[in-house]
This record gives C-alpha cells, structure tokens and sequence, in this order.
C-alpha cells in the first residue's frame, strides 16, 4: 500500500516533470535545438549524374523558418545559414513559409527586409532556389518573392530552372505555386499551383528533375518523370509522441506525408520538419532541422 507521503512524492514528481516537459517543449526544442537529417536518394538518371559528377550532388533544404521574436530571430537565422554553409551543400532550396506562422505567441515579427537579409548569407555553387508557402501568401506573396529576389535569391513560380553541373550535364529544378494560397474560409482554400504546366516546361526526358513543393499533400499527382519531391508545411507535425506519433498534421492524408523519406510506387518525396512553428511555440519530439539530401 502507498502511503500518503509517497503518493505526495509520485504526485510532486510528475508535476516537476510534466513541468519540465512542458518547459522543453515551448522553451528548449523550438529556439535551441538544431539538427541535420540526411537522406540518401538514388534513381536511374540520379546514378548517372552521380557518376558523371564523381559524387553525389548534395542538396541543404531549408523549410517553414516563420521568422517572429523571441521564436525565430534575426540571430537564429543567422545561426541556421552558418550551420548550412558549413554543412558544404553545393545547391540549397528554400521550401517556403518564411513569415511569421504565430500571431498570440510572439512579441514581435522580424521585417521581411531583416530575414531576407541574413537567408542572402547562403552560399552554395550551384545556388539558392525559393519557393512561397501558404504563410508568405496569406501575409503577402508578391511582396515576400521581392525581397527574396532582392536579396539575390530566386523564387521558382509554377517555374523552372536548369542548373548546369560539370560534363555537360544538367539538374531541372521544378517549383510549385503554392496549394493552399487564398483562403476561401472555412477551412478551404484555393492554391495557385500548376503541375502540369510547370513539368511541361522541363525540355528533355533524360536529365533527373526535383521538384519542390510547399505542402507535401500534391505527391500522388507526381509523376514518375519527377526523380525527388521536397516539401516542407508539416513541421513534422511539430509534436509527435512515442508510439501515438503526430497527433496533428495539417495535410489531409495525416501522417503518411508528416515527416521523412516516403517512397510511394517507386516515387520519392523527403518532407522536412522545418525550423520554426505555427500557432503554438512548440516543439516536441520533432527538432528543427535542416535537411540534407545526397542524389546519387
């Protein structure tokens, strides 16, 4: 039997527990933990490029920053750039949502000219490619495709573009308008994206083609032409719990797209866990990250 004082102890531990849970939670994973997560992705025309480049191409993604005080400032970016340049990509892609995602949470937002300046940090050979996401449209889109190309950065819309690598050979980088751009409330929305005719502008049918689209729930439409799909939205669910996984996902296919390297007949998608957060300061179990992709 459990005396009074004992169950006064087990009441007072898990109280100082959930306690410091909760502290990890919206104080210690959202702000100070950062991560590299690697994947390796390899397809017929990805081998050929490899093999081509005497390597694999390594590409740093970099998603969902929601750039606001005290969560996501000036100075936390700064860290994420130099933690990248350091990582020696040779081609970075940015997957969208660099605005703020917390309105109740924050003390203030960090000016689009402020974040814009320190992403202009990322260095890479081969370049930094941009897309928008759902928050950057909400706040203002054209604007937030401004100041990212202002800052020398360019923002692929329903777009492409064809980075030439060493040989001869050639990477098309294909990016999607966002799915979820213009709130028509309750709870739906209408995308400015086009698949279609974005994979009609690629030109050739032998050089390996990465898409990178926002929100990953586009990835049954993919076809087989595309070799990787990055996408980002999800922040990995931005809690998931042992065994439960992410309660909350905002896709409408749950947690088969939340996090990770997803094959779906012989397709590839890597949707990262991002770097900031949305509606809530918080973070648990899923650390932001920064996202290496070796191809080949």
């Amino acid at each position: 039997m459990i005396r009074r004082r004992q169950f006064l102890q087990i009441i007072g531990g898990g109280a100082l527990f959930s306690g410091f849970l909760g502290g990890y939670a919206l104080a210690l994973e959202p702000r100070y933990r950062l991560q590299v997560s690697r994947y390796r992705i390899r397809t017929p025309r990805l081998a050929a490029l490899a093999s081509a480049n005497n390597r694999p191409l390594r590409i740093a993604a970099l998603a969902d920053f929601h750039a606001c005080e005290p969560w996501m400032p000036v100075s936390r970016i700064e860290h994420i750039v130099d933690r990248t340049n350091a990582l020696a990509p040779d081609l970075i892609v940015l997957l969208g949502d660099y605005v703020a995602g917390i309105s109740r949470f924050r003390t203030a937002l960090v000016p689009m000219r402020d974040w814009s300046r320190a992403l202009s940090g990322l260095q890479a050979p081969l370049g930094t490619y941009a897309i928008l996401g759902n928050h950057d449209w909400w706040v203002d889109g054209p604007e937030t495709r401004g100041y990212l190309e202002k800052a020398g950065i360019p923002v692929l819309h329903n777009g492409v573009a064809a980075v030439e690598l060493a040989g001869g050979k050639r990477l098309w980088l294909a990016g999607l308008g966002d799915q979820r751009a213009i709130p028509l409330g309750r709870g739906r929305f209408r995308g400015v994206d086009d698949l279609e005719g974005t994979l009609r502008q690629i030109s050739d049918a032998t050089s390996p083609a990465v898409l990178l689209a926002h929100e990953p729930d586009i990835f049954p439409n993919v076809p087989a032409r595309i070799d990787l799909t990055l996408s980002g939205h999800t922040h990995g669910g931005q809690v998931r719990l042992p065994l439960v996984g992410a309660p909350v996902v905002p896709s409408r296919y749950g947690q088969r797209y939340a996090h990770g390297h997803i094959v779906e007949d012989k397709r590839d998608m890597v949707v990262s866990g991002g770097l900031g957060c949305s509606v809530l300061p918080v973070r648990f179990g899923v650390p932001p990250e920064i996202v290496v992709i070796e191809l080949g």
